[in-house]
């Protein structure tokens, strides 16, 4: 032989070796397969032997028994014969986890439909069947990811439930806009009012267009040792009333060292748009939103509400859980609000942390359509009443430009009417197919919706229960993940909802 034939000779041999080896663990597995199936097919017990390891057991599934064969005894039944006519193997699924997988086959020919399950192993040798179950029974796929959405109602009989907060899975503390701080036992259903709510709290006189009251309960991530707890409610004054935030401790059904952290200076006679949406960053911080107060455009002064540094209402706001002002909050001017984070904003409600990206993201009311959703971010301005996503209640607004400012646009924003309010980042295994998704309560019409993120990008919008409406104000999980609901309705509810699935 030439020398150039030879060493192309070994070049080939060399290369062929080179591409088994470097099969991937999938071919190798789906190889190992085909090779058993070539000899089942024709009764070949060199190429089925080949396929089976030696401790290999193999298993029938017939009349709700198991069958169960060693591989010499499986081996035995085996004769030469003819390929059955339209015979089609298929490999449904193949799973690796190190040295051990799994594979699913369907088989069928002209008489039958069954299906193999096997766990093969890895060995010196390659892949080779660890065993095999076998059934000729008509099988049913089933979708995990499949959901089917079924409410059921825990608890009823509150009086317009505004937040909801886990102290453990069996117990919640729920805040009634139109009533009390009670902590909820949803297994036995027993209520306990908290006592010790402070005494400036305006009620609400009940009925559409009236805000005031109680708003988010709050605890500490640190709860469980400090036995802190945060509350923003509609406080009252000889001037009219606004927003505050406070912190308290709750021992024994009663709160006590209460601490005011903020007020939303200055009280107005209007009953509307206080904000009071509160949630903890990555960082530690509590982030809380004040609503602009106003109703309508026309009663905005020269320097709109929400865009003067100077007045504490449309903004969002991050203080230190004592009520101090962290170092690294961002620069305005001089004269700025103390723990002013961002402003530009009319009515926000609902806040919530994205636990993957520790970003916070809110939802903000607008008033003939542009209602929104936002990434927070620092020093932002999100631009009303300077623009909006639809339209003023008073037509013949129209805010004269402010020189320098830079708006931030929406992520989001509907071109219906949705009022949003409390929204969650969904994680857990009961929707699987809604990781990662944002659920946003809304309160015109009722409705709950559905937003696909991808990064900063909502990727699609759906509305759920659309046969099966509520005025939803807050979307929650429970510590072991389960999702919860608030109906904002004079017999508010907490409904859990559930993947029948």
């Amino acid at each position: 032989m030439k020398k150039g034939t030879l060493l192309l000779s070994l070049l080939i041999s060399c290369f062929s070796a080179f591409c088994q080896d470097n099969l991937t663990e999938r071919q190798q597995i789906e190889t190992t397969i085909q090779l058993y199936f070539d000899g089942w097919a024709t009764g070949d017990t060199t190429k089925v032997g080949k396929a089976m390891h030696a401790s290999c057991h193999l298993k029938n599934y017939r009349d709700g028994k198991f069958i169960d064969y060693s591989r010499n005894q499986y081996l035995s039944f085996f004769k030469p014969h003819p390929r059955p006519k339209n015979l089609t193997t298929r490999i449904v699924t193949i799973d690796v986890t190190d040295n051990m997988g799994s594979a699913k086959v369907e088989i069928s020919t002209e008489k039958d439909l069954f299906t193999d399950y096997f766990n093969l192993m890895k060995t010196n040798e390659g892949w080779l069947i660890a065993d095999k179950v076998s059934t000729r029974k008509s099988h049913r796929v089933f979708d995990i990811n499949a959901i089917q959405l079924q409410k059921e109602t825990i608890v009823e009989g509150l009086k317009r439930p505004w937040s909801m907060a886990f102290i453990s899975e069996e117990e919640a503390l729920i805040s009634e806009k139109e009533g009390d701080l009670v902590l909820l036992n949803l297994v036995t259903k027993e209520r306990k009012t908290i006592q010790g709510f402070p005494t400036d709290l305006e009620d609400s006189l009940g009925g559409f267009g009236d805000n005031t009251g109680k708003f988010e309960v709050l605890l500490d991530p640190d709860f469980k040792n400090n036995k802190y707890l945060y509350l923003s409610y509609a406080a009252k004054s000889a001037k009219g009333r606004t927003t505050k935030i406070i912190r308290a401790v709750l021992k024994n059904g009663v709160l006590s060292q209460i601490k005011v952290l903020f007020v939303a200076e200055p009280f107005t006679s209007e009953r509307v748009h206080y904000g009071g949406g509160m949630a903890f960053g990555s960082d530690g911080k509590l982030y809380f939103t004040i609503g602009e107060r106003l109703f309508n455009e026309k009663d905005e002064p020269a320097l709109p509400i929400a865009q003067n540094k100077e007045d504490k209402r449309g903004k969002i706001y991050r203080i230190n859980p004592d009520g101090t002002i962290p170092n690294d909050n961002p620069t305005f001017r001089e004269k700025a609000i103390a723990g002013l984070y961002a402003m530009g904003i009319r009515a926000a409600q609902g806040i919530t942390l994205n636990p993957k990206t520790n970003q916070l993201w809110f939802s903000e009311h607008g008033t003939h359509q542009g209602d929104e959703i936002n990434v927070l971010k620092a020093g932002a301005n999100y631009g009303w009443p300077m623009k909006t996503t639809g339209k003023y209640r008073f037509a013949e607004f129209d805010p004269k430009p402010i020189a320098g400012n830079v708006y931030t646009d929406p992520v989001w924003s509907w071109s219906q009417t949705v009022a949003p309010t409390g929204l969650h980042f969904y994680a857990g295994s009961e929707f699987a197919a809604w990781n990662q998704n944002l659920l946003v309560g809304g309160l015109a019409k009722g409705s709950l919706w559905r937003l696909v993120i991808e990064g900063e990008t909502v990727k699609s919008a759906e509305e759920l229960f659309v046969n099966d409406r509520l005025r939803i104000r807050k979307v929650i999980q429970s510590p072991l993940g389960k999702l919860y609901l608030l109906s904002d309705e004079v017999n508010g509810k907490v409904i859990r909802v559930r993947n029948a699935g």
